[in-house]
């Protein structure tokens, strides 16, 4: 008998939409994951403490942008100038954050043995090949293991040209009502997109007031750790390929997004810091969430 798999279970339930739940009860950690709506994962307790913050409203609503969880961005991060980029000669509309999260993922796997994972795909369709003229085929695994988030990533190229790629996630961290925390990162300078300067990086990040993001942009090691709401310490680790990370709020709502992203804002358009994906030669990317 595997005593690990009474510790870890894959199940699932409806609410408007199927959701799947990754669960370690040594370490009281829950994972609750939606396909249907873009691949999000809406719901992340680690240790006994719920992680993330989420509009359950806007989950519901097919037709809204989910606000909260850790959404999907794919193949862009941010926002396009007018909506649109060109390439190739071609001009195509694309909106925020690309197309991924608002896509149906397909489950292809599940297990509870030594962990409680779930893979889901992603492949282009007529949908997706409109705003982004690439057949593709994405591979996430969600993996909950020792009280630990783990998602392993596969962004596959099936087109005959490289494939242009800026992909990034926007976890909503439930931290209250503060806005300025200290971030641990050995980055020293920040763009702040509010009045487009890079300034230093001294510790702490005040979000407070501001409508737009700012960025970290130059940091040696791929991690970030934050205080969430008074009680224990959120950790990011992530691919080096993730180069920036995105500070983000809203005032008056009791969230931060922490967003890992290989490139800045508006990388289609400025074809800079695009990671170039060759047919036959698959991009494979780490993230990973822990807390204590």
């Amino acid at each position: 008998m595997n005593d690990m798999r009474s510790r870890y279970q894959v199940a699932s339930q409806v609410d408007t939409y199927r959701i799947y739940e990754l669960s370690d009860s040594e370490t009281d950690s829950l994972v609750r994951i939606c396909p249907e709506r873009g691949g999000i994962v809406i719901g992340c307790k680690l240790r006994g403490e719920e992680l993330l913050y989420l509009d359950h409203a806007t989950f519901l609503d097919p037709n809204a942008n989910i606000r909260g969880g850790i959404p999907i961005l794919f193949p862009i991060c941010g926002q396009l100038e007018g909506g649109r980029y060109e390439w190739d000669g071609q001009v195509y509309s694309m909106r925020n954050h690309g197309v991924a999260r608002t896509s149906v993922w397909e489950v292809v796997r599940q297990s509870d043995e030594d962990e409680a994972s779930i893979t889901l795909v992603l492949r282009s369709n007529e949908e997706t090949l409109s705003s982004y003229p690439f057949d593709f085929e994405l591979q996430f695994t969600y993996r909950l293991k020792d009280g630990k988030l783990e998602l392993d990533q596969t962004y596959a190229n099936r087109s005959a040209s490289p494939m242009p790629v800026q992909a990034g996630f926007h976890p909503y961290f439930a931290t209250g009502e503060g806005k300025k925390l200290a971030y641990e990162s050995d980055a020293t300078e920040y763009l702040d997109y509010n009045d487009g300067k890079i300034k230093p990086f001294e510790g702490t990040i005040d979000l407070g007031g501001l409508k737009e993001s700012v960025a970290l942009l130059n940091a040696r090691t791929p991690a970030v750790s934050f205080p969430l709401a008074g009680k224990g310490t959120v950790r990011l680790d992530y691919s080096e390929a993730f180069r920036a990370v995105v500070f983000w709020s809203v005032e008056g709502k009791p969230f931060i997004c922490v967003e890992p992203w290989t490139a800045p804002n508006e990388a289609l358009n400025r074809k800079e810091g695009l990671i170039s994906v060759k047919p036959g030669e698959p991009l494979q990317l780490q993230l990973s969430i822990s807390y204590s």
